[in-house]
């Protein structure tokens, strides 16, 4: 070049070497202008310069991000205070399903009549604090039938954030009375609830004693063999968890034995069919024995049966009165 930036040789195509001289030429002054704008980093040379070539872009920001992710994990932990935060918002990979928006947000629970939906939600394990993805159905399907009403039940995930829950509860069945306690229990004898004086309850079936519940198959086949008197019978006392007591609606019981109840009460039957004896002014009938029946009677019988009995030993005497 001359003095005043203009070159010296010709710029005409026949000059020989002045193509390749002004190509050369060029790409130095654009490789200068580049240097001068673009990051030192395109300007390094060396393994560091390679690696930051290869770092995925953001990878500063994530770097930062989980430095300061772990600076607070180790400050929790060293106040004490991890374990109360995991308490208050759930397990880690609870937390980060939450983050990612597979949170349980919709629930639906089919079925319940008696139970409050607390009750099965509680039972399931779902709260705030719970995700979808690590919700294990078998478990809660498991821990919902533990409840003593439920029967069986089912729990469904549907993605992203939904749960449906279906329950089929047991029915009551009977009336189960024992330390001075009344249960509503259901078929196989497993406790419902607590009686409550709800006239939907009163009209069950009432079993009485330690066991009576677990035996509701015996009892009911005893009340089927009472024939006429099966409307007449109010409770079944399991006596000892033995043998029956049945108690009827006028408050007499009927004593039955250990061995082949069914045909003692059979026998009273007949019995009570062709003589009335439950008209009579009696509290108990012991059928215990086969062969006599033992008929225990009320305060004023029993007193009025004495003053009989008494006068007639006087009369065999000769005293009148």
């Amino acid at each position: 070049m001359d003095g005043g930036g203009r070159l010296a040789e010709p710029l005409t195509a026949g000059s020989p070497g002045g193509a390749e001289a002004r190509a050369g030429f060029l790409r130095g002054l654009r490789l200068d202008a580049l240097g001068s704008v673009l990051p030192a980093a395109f300007r390094r040379r060396g393994p560091i310069a390679r690696l930051e070539r290869r770092l995925p872009r953001f990878a500063g920001s994530m770097l930062l991000c989980a430095f300061f992710g772990a600076t607070a994990f180790a400050g929790l932990s060293a106040g004490g205070r991890l374990d109360a935060f995991f308490a208050q918002n759930g397990s880690p990979r609870d937390i980060v399903a939450r983050a990612f928006g597979f949170g349980i947000e919709a629930i639906t629970i089919s079925g319940i009549g008696r139970l409050d939906e607390r009750e099965v939600l509680s039972a399931a394990g779902i709260d705030p604090r719970a995700s979808l993805p690590f919700l294990d159905v078998g478990i809660a399907r498991e821990q919902l039938e533990s409840l003593p009403l439920v029967g069986e039940a089912s729990v469904r995930k549907l993605f992203p954030n939904q749960v449906t829950i279906g329950i089929v509860e047991r029915e009551p069945f009977a009336l189960w009375q024992v330390d001075g306690r009344v249960y509503v229990i259901a078929a196989d004898g497993q406790i419902i609830d607590v009686f409550h004086d709800d006239p939907r309850y009163r009209v069950l079936p009432h079993v009485v004693g330690e066991g009576a519940n677990t035996r509701l198959e015996d009892y009911f086949a005893i009340v089927d063999a009472a024939g006429p008197l099966r409307a007449r019978i109010r409770a079944g006392s399991l006596v000892a968890e033995r043998r029956w007591t049945l108690t009827l609606d006028s408050g007499i019981d009927l004593r039955l034995p250990e061995r082949d109840p069914m045909a003692a009460l059979e026998r009273f039957v007949a019995l009570e069919r062709d003589h009335a004896i439950l008209e009579k002014d009696i509290i108990a009938v012991d059928l215990r024995m086969p062969d006599r029946i033992v008929v225990r009677l009320t305060e004023e019988a029993a007193a009025a049966r004495a003053e009989e009995m008494e006068d007639r030993v006087l009369r065999g005497r000769g005293v009148r009165t």
